[in-house]
């Protein structure tokens, strides 16, 4: 029981102010509370019984680059299509297609953001020093840890949708999602300038910055023409 106690309240303070907290406040502005936390839910299961049982091996035979490279198009496609303008009720005129992968996007996101975190870490260490015989014990303490700390996360983005103005929360996560895509991206990229072949990071990244806004701009102007 220590043992739970002492996994469960280091996973959530870990947690507490991660890139993937604010991550899903933003997907509030996307999605219905049940697809996200069935999406979570099983990305955080997922995740922390591989960093359990296996020790770390998926972000050992993952390279680093590759995993913040595919986190930072996952931040950047959630940032246009909430430029885009597509909420609950577009979806469920549109049909079931948008809602029945959505926590598969969820799911997605969760796991390519959470890859290599320190949360993730702090599963792997636990995982490491305790050993097998309390490898349940950890996974649960572990994964409920990170899912009370997701869960407030996705609480607070809710209380935002219905307390604020219309747009606002949209604007929220467009800036959450750019902001995190595009930071990303570097990370990314100076891991392949370093560890795959020498590229001029800061060129690369303010080109597809400014290829990144233009195409939002064009996605706004095309909403905003088709709203009028």
């Amino acid at each position: 029981m220590l043992l739970f106690v002492k996994v469960f309240f280091t996973e959530f303070i870990a947690e507490m102010g991660d890139k993937t907290q604010l991550m899903l406040i933003a997907l509030t502005s996307k999605y219905k509370l049940r697809d996200i936390i069935l999406g979570t839910a099983t990305a955080i299961l997922v995740l922390n019984g591989l960093a359990v049982l296996a020790g770390g091996l998926v972000s050992e035979f993952i390279p680093d680059w590759l995993i913040k490279t595919i986190a930072a198009l996952a931040f950047l496609y959630f940032a246009t299509s909430t430029v885009t303008g597509d909420d609950d009720d577009e979806e469920e005129e549109g049909g079931k297609s948008k809602i029945k992968f959505a926590p598969l996007a969820v799911f997605f996101t969760f796991f390519v953001a959470e890859l290599g975190d320190k949360t993730q870490l702090t599963a792997i260490t636990f995982g490491a020093n305790e050993g097998m015989s309390v490898a349940f014990i950890v996974w649960i303490g572990c994964s409920l840890g990170l899912f009370a700390a997701d869960i407030l996360g996705m609480l607070v983005g809710y209380l935002l949708k219905s307390k604020t103005p219309d747009g606002l929360l949209n604007t929220l996560a467009f800036v959450i999602f750019s902001v995190f895509g595009v930071y990303t991206l570097y990370q990314g990229l100076k891991l392949i300038g370093a560890s795959v072949f020498p590229i001029p990071v800061l060129p690369i990244l303010i080109a597809i910055t400014i290829a990144f806004v233009a195409l939002c701009a064009c996605l706004f102007a095309r909403r905003e023409k088709k709203n009028r």
